[in-house]
Formats: C-alpha cells, sequence, structure tokens
C-alpha cells in the first residue's frame, strides 16, 4: 500500500474540527422569526425540532428543523422562487408541516476551511441542477443573504429521509457499506458513478451555469483546468499565509502546472466535492446529492478521479489500522469502465487528475490541520508536511508507485 506508520487514534476527529455550538432554543426562535417575514400574512409559522446533526463535511453548519403554518389556497409550496408576501388569513388554509435544513455559512471567528463562502451561489446550482437534469437533489426553498437571522448568510432546503456513508469513523472500518453484500455495494457504486455521467450531460452548462466560470478560463476542459490549478495555487497560500508552508504541496503543483494535458473536450458542470459521502442513499440508490459548494466547470475526470481518490484515502487510512477494508469496491478500473460505459466518454489522464485529487485534499487537510491546532485539538508538529494525513500517499503519486501498491 502507498502509507506507512501508524494513524493518529484521534485522526477523523482532527479532520473535523469543532466549532461553538450554538443554542437550539436561541435558533429555533431565530428560523421562526425569519419565516414569519418569509410567509404570506396569516401563515402564523411555528418552528420545532432543531438539532444541529453530527454530520458528515467540515464546512457550513448543517441546521435540521421542523416548521409548520398555515398555508393558504393560493400558495405554492416554496422552493421555485423566494416566497411571497400576500394578505391571506389564516382562515383561508390549513397547518402543514415541514421537514427543513437550513445551511448556514461559517463565521469568521471559526477559522473557516475555505476563504469565502458563497450560498447564494450554492442555492443557484442545486436550484440549476434539479431545473435540468434528473440527478437527485433537495429543493431549494430560500436562499438569505442577511445575516441578520442567523449571523451569516443560509439557504434552507426540503429534507430527505436516506442514509450517508459515514465518515467518523470511516465507512469502510465497519458500517452499513461494509456489512453490505458485495452486489449491494456494487449497486451502490455503480449509482453514484451515474449520478456524475447525468450531472456531465447538464446540457449548456457555460450558458447554464456560466456563474461557476473562473477567471480567465475558456470553455475547453484544458483551459478551465488551467484556472482551477491557478484557484489551487491560491488557495493554498491563503492557508499558509498565517502559519508553516508545505514543501510537498508546493511540488505537487508545481509538477501538475507543468504536465497539464491536452484536452479541447468541452468543459462540464463538475460537482467539486464528489464523493459518496455527500450522497444520501436509500436501498443503495441515491436519494439525495449534497454539498455543492466546490461545483464548477470543468473536466469530467475531475470529478471521477475525486470519487475515486477519497474512497483511496479511507481504504489507506484501514490499512494503517490494520483492518482489511473494502480492496473489492470502488476500484479505478470498474469507476473508469462503468463511467465510459454510461457516457462514451474514456476517461484519460487518470494518474494526472487523481494526483491532482490528492493535491486538493491535501490543502484542505492542512487547512483543516491548523484549524485543529489553532482549536487545541492537535500538536505543530516539526515538519509541515506532517500536517497531511496522507503524505505518502502524495509522495508516492509523485514518484509513480502509488497505484502499483494498491491490491
Amino acid at each position: 500500500m502507498s502509507t506507512t506508520g501508524t494513524a493518529p487514534d484521534n485522526a477523523a476527529e482532527i479532520a473535523r474540527p469543532t466549532d461553538s455550538k450554538r443554542d437550539p432554543e436561541q435558533l429555533r426562535h431565530a428560523l421562526q422569526v425569519w419565516l414569519a417575514g418569509r410567509l404570506h400574512d396569516g401563515a402564523d409559522p411555528t418552528v420545532s425540532g432543531v438539532r444541529l446533526p453530527d454530520a458528515n463535511g467540515i464546512s457550513s453548519e448543517t441546521i435540521l428543523f421542523d416548521a409548520t403554518w398555515t398555508e393558504s389556497a393560493e400558495d405554492a409550496l416554496p422552493g421555485a422562487e423566494p416566497a411571497q408576501r400576500t394578505e391571506s388569513t389564516a382562515e383561508d388554509g390549513r397547518r402543514r408541516a415541514h421537514e427543513l435544513v437550513a445551511r448556514v455559512e461559517p463565521t469568521a471567528v471559526s477559522m473557516p476551511v475555505f476563504p469565502s463562502y458563497d450560498m447564494d451561489t450554492q442555492f443557484a446550482v442545486m436550484k440549476g441542477v434539479g431545473e435540468l437534469s434528473d440527478v437527485p437533489v433537495p429543493t431549494a426553498y430560500w436562499s438569505e443573504s442577511d445575516p441578520t437571522a442567523l449571523g451569516a448568510p443560509f439557504f434552507v432546503m426540503e429534507r430527505i429521509e436516506g442514509t450517508v456513508p459515514p465518515d467518523v469513523m470511516p465507512y469502510n472500518f465497519g458500517s452499513w457499506v461494509s456489512e453490505a453484500t458485495p452486489e449491494q455495494r456494487r449497486t451502490l457504486q455503480d449509482a453514484s458513478v451515474d449520478v456524475l455521467a447525468r450531472l456531465h450531460a447538464v446540457p449548456d452548462p457555460q450558458q447554464h451555469f456560466g456563474f461557476l466560470r473562473l477567471h480567465d478560463a475558456g470553455p475547453s476542459a484544458e483551459q478551465s483546468l488551467r484556472a482551477h490549478l491557478a484557484r489551487q495555487r491560491g488557495f493554498y497560500e491563503w492557508a499558509a499565509a498565517d502559519g508553516p508552508r508545505s514543501p510537498l504541496i508546493e511540488r505537487c503543483l508545481d509538477r501538475l502546472e507543468a504536465t497539464v494535458p491536452a484536452d479541447d473536450s468541452p468543459a462540464v458542470l463538475c460537482w467539486g466535492d464528489s464523493r459518496i459521502g455527500n450522497i444520501m442513499y436509500r436501498d443503495f440508490e441515491p436519494v439525495a446529492v449534497l454539498d455543492w459548494e466546490m461545483a464548477a466547470l470543468g473536466p469530467r475526470e475531475m470529478d471521477l478521479a475525486w470519487m475515486i481518490f477519497l474512497h483511496r484515502f479511507f481504504e489507506d487510512l484501514a490499512t494503517l489500522a490494520g483492518l482489511p477494508g473494502l480492496p473489492d469496491f470502488m476500484r479505478r478500473e470498474d469507476m473508469a469502465a462503468r463511467y465510459t460505459e454510461l457516457t462514451g466518454h474514456k476517461c484519460e489522464n487518470l494518474d494526472y487528475y487523481s494526483l491532482y485529487a490528492a493535491l486538493r485534499h491535501a490543502t484542505i487537510m492542512f487547512r483543516v490541520q491548523a484549524r485543529a491546532i489553532a482549536f487545541g485539538q492537535a500538536q505543530q508538529p516539526a515538519d509541515p508536511d506532517d500536517m497531511i494525513l496522507h503524505r505518502p500517499t502524495l509522495e508516492a503519486m509523485l514518484d509513480g508507485t502509488y497505484w502499483s501498491r494498491v491490491p
């Protein structure tokens, strides 16, 4: 395998530094007041069941809540457009319950993982994907750019029931995924690749999602990739601005910038954070695709390689922990073959895109570890590259030995 040594006992928690917990009662009141301003006069909303789940992800804050209000006969379900106030009264309608989720932009005091969050953009991506494809995304109801209600911008979407492959502990350490049959895991694997194929088939992404086009990026996969690399270097410089630098990350960036593969195929709509931990499943089929903050226009392989690499990341951790993992699950050749079967597109340069995925993850982990150190959850190592949990993977990818070691 690509990694040696011993994984820290708290590796998963280091990857998920805590933020200050809000008071659910205060949140309940704030959301109820906010809803009253969004709904028609006489809606009289009540909010209950507010909770902050220990969910996958390390960026936006998630708030689950239930809301009930009186709907008038003229009311449409919220979602297609921001709700409009009317003069309807409570006598016109009936009380109806709604199961909702708010995703809230992190505050500066929480030392955010990314330099900026645009909740309106995430909201627009979800709405666009829902309207232009059959990718299962929650209905996006409202986007609120005013931070008054919750202290930061947020959006509200429907809550969908399903099961997510856990990050803590990783699903391949022991979970409903590892306990499933090989056939069930194959169903999940193929259906997850199908999500990418359907997303990448969204028509005219440059027109419908032009707001995701990076500065100076052209319409081709290669042109968009060069813009992504420039942004990735900027992200690293931001992450390292107030602390140590990583020679390993800088070597990866130099290699990637010097070896950009030629590709004149059109850029497609990419999910960005395309991993199974961001999908809710029911009977091993996707019912909700979540977390769109990394959505972009780019090469198809960028999404596929990210999905493959994030599984490899967990597999390498399982090896360090002395666990069998899931070596027959989400193998690179199987994933690429399935994608080609669905789309007709032969995935090229997966070694390159795998290194890019590992580099992106390394930069995020570098920032996350800096957060953990700032929160007192970890000690500053003597070698900054040791802040990257998958350092040996990156080193093996750079010297071209990683994939030959994968069983």
